[in-house]
């Protein structure tokens, strides 16, 4: 099945957190976000008639392929106040990949690039330098940086909850050029490798780029150089999935958290960890 297909024949939305003003919905891989608005079940987005139905917004959006957290909300205001706080960076985001590459060195690390779309129009990192640049089509460099955690490489590891990153020590990493030639012997470059993201950006494609650049491509993500076959299967979509939200409630001002439940795929590689 196509994902337009998928995506129109989509009805029922997990949802997480639902009030008057906003819903927390679980995004399946596969499926494109607008499909959403029209998949709440048993809500306000459902009934009543056209003059008291609530208009929908996204408040943030996922890549199709993308699982995990999206925010919707049901009046003008509250999807202004929303998609401000995302724009500002606010909304703390946590996210996990599956990769498959060259095993980092590190634990945890930050990363700083520039990002913009390339004279054929595919969204692509520029070096921090490039920041403010002008591009054809009349776009700008602009700045993004992501934060890495790793949780497990070849079922040794501990998964572990989201740690704070605003105290923590973590080693830096400036994008100056183009990305270093990666080379190794053996079959270190197809080490499995789970990963916790925290975006500090919101730019298109952004965690899929920085995995690419790390040397270690998100597992099926293969417009950025990731692997489509593995241990004999063959998969459709990246493995990438939006774990958790955090932001002040744009109506009751209190901070609130949610938490998507695992994908399979990350559940099969936790259970491996030793």
């Amino acid at each position: 099945m196509t994902a337009s297909a998928r995506s129109a024949a989509y009805s029922s939305a997990p949802v997480v957190f639902e009030d008057e003003w906003l819903a927390v919905v679980d995004k399946p891989a596969g499926v494109y976000c607008d499909s959403l608005l029209s998949a709440l079940p048993c809500s306000a987005a459902t009934l009543g008639d056209e003059a008291t139905k609530p208009n929908l917004h996204l408040a943030n959006r996922l890549d199709r392929d993308t699982s995990g957290l999206m925010v919707i909300t049901k009046c003008n205001k509250v999807a202004g106040k929303l998609v401000k706080a995302f724009t500002e960076h606010k909304v703390k985001k946590t996210y996990l990949a599956l990769c498959i590459g060259y095993p980092p060195a590190w634990e945890k690390i930050k990363i700083c690039s520039g990002h913009g779309r390339s004279k054929h129009g595919a969204w692509r990192m520029y070096a921090m330098s490039d920041v403010g640049r002008s591009l054809p089509g009349g776009s700008v460099v602009r700045d993004m940086s992501t934060r890495f955690e790793v949780l497990g490489i070849n079922g040794k590891g501990q998964f572990r909850e989201p740690s704070n990153f605003e105290v923590d020590e973590t080693e830096s990493i400036t994008v100056q050029e183009k990305a270093a030639d990666l080379t190794s012997d053996g079959d270190e470059k197809n080490s499995i490798i789970l990963v916790r993201a925290y975006p500090q950006s919101g730019r298109t494609h952004q965690i899929r780029l920085h995995c690419q650049y790390l040397g270690f491509p998100i597992r099926g993500d293969v417009k950025y150089s990731g692997v489509i076959e593995w241990n004999g299967v063959d998969y459709d979509g990246h493995a990438l999935h939006a774990e958790s939200l955090s932001f002040v409630h744009p109506v009751t001002g209190l901070p609130v958290t949610f938490r998507s439940p695992l994908p399979s795929w990350a559940n099969e590689f936790i259970s491996t960890m030793a």
